[in-house]
């Protein structure tokens, strides 16, 4: 998954200063706090996935961490995007989304660091609208 994103943000020319490794989901939002304090970091984009097991902890988890990624990146205005496959995949299911989950995060993030500055260079809205699709 790593190595699809990394691939893929080269392709979309954009430069990857931190990868870090935490030892599961519920782990990431102090990471993704750490780097979004970072003057250099625009964007954060996790991989992962959350395996269903013989418990609900995987809805649990991945309930928490959507909403500690989302409270961050309103917290701080920089995008967090979600390359985390789950809750209720089995780890076939998640290794057969490696490629799309990765490369969709990292287009995500790349898109809305494109969206967000065009908004704030936007000055005149009605005389030039923005289209978002």
């Amino acid at each position: 998954m790593l190595e699809q994103a990394l691939k893929h943000a080269a392709k979309l020319g954009a430069s990857i200063r931190y990868v870090c490794k935490v030892p599961g989901a519920y782990d990431m939002p102090l990471i993704i706090q750490t780097l979004l304090e970072k003057d250099e970091v625009d964007a954060v984009v996790t991989l992962g996935a959350i395996v269903q097991g013989e418990t609900k902890h995987d809805e649990v988890i991945a309930f928490t961490l959507v909403n500690k990624m989302s409270d961050l990146s309103l917290r701080y205005k920089k995008p967090v995007t979600l390359g985390v496959a789950g809750p209720g995949v089995t780890w076939e299911l998640a290794e057969a989304r490696i490629a799309d989950y990765a490369e969709r995060s990292v287009a995500a993030a790349v898109e809305m660091l494109h969206l967000q500055r065009r908004l704030k260079e936007e000055t005149n809205v009605s005389s030039n609208p923005l289209v978002v699709e």
